[in-house]
């Protein structure tokens, strides 16, 4: 399984592959970080396909085209915001990672690409947060057999330290 996972430092909008998560927020309006810089490479379509959609609560994913991204679609998932740790952050991220990836096999995609979803901006700690990723993906693969690749695209080596330390720590699914 572990050849289906992938940890890279690169920048997610210029990956080729069928699909990129958006760290999105409720509205999916276009924000900052990740969610920005995915709005700008998209174009301004994406911000309108987005507001069609309406919203999205936190813990879930929503598909729309890719439009300007080298990416066919881009999956939002709204990840929570961390106040501690007490209010159900751990699975709500976890719901994350798990409806993107439901979604992408939902709809044919063999190939999707995952930011470090709640961190930075949202504050969840970053050793957590990857730990909870890796987790949650490793549980979910044997569910979606057509998704071939999944990519972890980190930003920085100290994010794609800690997601590597969390491909080991969470062995064969």
């Amino acid at each position: 399984m572990g050849s289906r996972i992938a940890i890279i430092d690169a920048d997610i909008t210029t990956l080729d592959v069928d699909a990129i998560v958006n760290a999105a927020n409720e509205a999916l309006a276009p924000g900052g970080g990740v969610c920005g810089a995915i709005h700008r490479k998209a174009g301004s379509e994406l911000a309108a396909a987005c507001a069609a959609i309406g919203g999205c609560p936190t813990g879930e994913s929503r598909l729309t085209p890719g439009f300007g991204l080298p990416a066919q679609y881009v999956i939002h998932s709204v990840g929570p915001i961390w106040g501690g740790g007490e209010r159900g952050e751990g699975a709500k991220l976890a719901s994350c990672y798990r409806t993107a990836l439901l979604l992408a096999a939902e709809n044919g995609l063999g190939s999707i690409a995952f930011p470090a979803i709640s961190t930075e901006i949202y504050g969840f700690p970053s050793d957590r947060a990857a730990l909870i990723a890796l987790r949650t993906v490793r549980e979910t693969l044997p569910e979606v057999p057509g998704v071939a690749r999944v990519v972890f695209c980190c930003f920085g080596s100290e994010s794609r330290a800690l997601h590597e330390a969390a491909l080991a720590a969470t062995g064969d699914a």
